[in-house]
């Protein structure tokens, strides 16, 4: 039957290794985070916690190492020891590295989105400066139509008016029949042109 101290010991080895593993594992998660940096925050808040978890079980294994009877078996302990707290300190200058790595990737990933949201920003403004410039020509395009209008009605009517009062119901007709055309097509090129400014602003 082992005796307690030896199936201590045999406990603290075994948790050391497992420690160990469950650490590496969390530093290559670190590696391979992207972002955001609250999730590097939580993994390292784990890695710590397993940090500790190890530093314990190997504090335990060196006490246990010391209260050896035997002097060849202290020394094998002992020696055990050493090794897991090498392994520990090459874990923690892993773990700082990723850590280096992973800030880097997610600056550079925060800097890129800036930069894309800035494109964006640049070239809605753009579009909006765009759309100004159209909405005035055309609108001053309908000015224009509307004062060619007032001057082609006032001519009409001053046409009408010089007209001889004799003259035949023929060349009224005629007349006004012309009058509605212009009118006509004016109002369409009217609609047209407002068309396109409600095009432009959706």
């Amino acid at each position: 039957m082992a005796a307690p101290q030896d199936v201590h010991v045999r406990i603290c080895n075994q948790e050391i290794v497992k420690f160990d593993l469950e650490v590496k594992a969390l530093i290559q998660d670190i590696r391979d985070c992207s972002g955001p940096l609250s999730a590097l925050t939580e993994l390292n808040t784990k890695v710590k916690e397993k940090f500790q978890q190890l530093r314990h079980r190997i504090q335990e294994l060196e006490q246990s190492a010391k209260e050896q009877d035997k002097e060849s078996e202290k020394q094998v302990l002992l020696q055990e020891v050493e090794n897991h707290k090498k392994q520990m300190l090459s874990n923690q200058t892993s773990w700082r590295k990723a850590n280096l790595t992973c800030k880097i990737a997610i600056d550079n990933l925060e800097k890129a989105e800036l930069l894309q949201g800035g494109d964006l920003l640049r070239q809605r403004k753009t579009t909006k400066e765009s759309l100004a410039q159209t909405s005035s020509a055309i609108t001053e395009s309908l000015m224009g139509i509307s004062r060619m209008m007032s001057q082609q009605v006032q001519q009409s009517e001053e046409a009408m008016q010089t007209l001889d009062s004799r003259s035949s119901w023929k060349h009224s007709f005629h007349l006004a029949f012309f009058l509605l055309e212009v009118y006509l097509g004016w109002s369409l090129l009217i609609l047209r042109l407002s068309s396109e400014v409600q095009e432009h602003h959706d």
